[in-house]
């Protein structure tokens, strides 16, 4: 299912550790509503999953994505609750216009990422 919805949404998927998915897109629209199509594709067969989306530069090492960006965006993910999809303000004040919905949660902090983070969910 969730390869399906990455083909779907043109995203490409670059790493996957135990049950979860890394994917890069070319817009995080593109990513959010992946994202939401994953979570409600699945609850279909009982299943729930969260998803965080973040956008920022990486780094290429040895074949594998890394940097801030992908350390933030693991973290916004582990921080959702079951079915949610969570987003940086980076990603929200980036889709505006596209008629995605958001809900603000507030500020978290991300496990292993300097500050403090504004985290929203998709609706």
């Amino acid at each position: 299912l969730v390869r399906r919805e990455l083909a779907r949404f043109r995203g490409e998927e670059k790493d996957t550790a135990g049950d979860g998915f890394f994917a890069t897109f070319d817009g995080p629209a593109r990513a959010i509503r992946c994202a939401q199509a994953v979570v409600e594709s699945v609850r279909g067969i009982g299943l729930e999953l969260r998803a965080g989306v973040h956008t920022g530069e990486c780094e290429l090492h040895d074949g594998k994505l890394a940097g801030i960006a992908v350390s933030v965006g693991a973290r916004v993910a582990s921080s959702a609750g079951a079915g949610e999809v969570l987003v940086t303000s980076t990603v929200r004040d980036l889709v505006a216009g596209s008629g995605i919905e958001f809900a603000e949660l507030g500020e978290r902090e991300l496990k292993g990422v300097p500050g403090t983070w504004n985290v929203y969910a998709a609706r």
